[in-house]
């Protein structure tokens, strides 16, 4: 199948591809935000997240708020205090799922004839 083709096919790979996951994840703070997030093992507010990165209050809320609407992460407010936390089956679901459809796409082998 030539590349044409290929791209004129639908399949599993191509819902699994989401653009706004990817740009969620393809910037160095957010990236930094959720490191901090997954190893701290529990909710935090972006009070407590403003110590993880050289960025103010209102930068880190909006870096979360982008990884929340990839769905990277939940917002659960308090009071007037909203704490974020990893949403790490979700996450595992769905770079589990996109690794089986990139394996999926991969061409087969042609067996050796001895």
């Amino acid at each position: 199948m030539n590349l044409k083709q290929a791209s004129l096919c639908t399949g599993p790979i191509d819902d699994l591809l989401d653009a706004d996951l990817f740009k969620a994840l393809g910037e160095p703070t957010r990236l930094k935000l959720l490191s901090c997030l997954a190893k701290g093992g529990r909710p935090c507010s972006v009070t407590e997240l403003t110590e993880c990165c050289e960025v103010d209050f209102s930068v880190v809320s909006r870096h979360l708020s982008v990884l929340e609407k990839a769905g990277v992460l939940t917002a659960t407010k308090q009071g007037r205090t909203v704490f974020y936390a990893v949403r790490y089956k979700h996450l595992n679901e769905v770079f589990r799922e996109l690794a089986k459809a990139i394996e999926d796409c991969r061409p087969k082998r042609r067996s050796k004839k001895p």
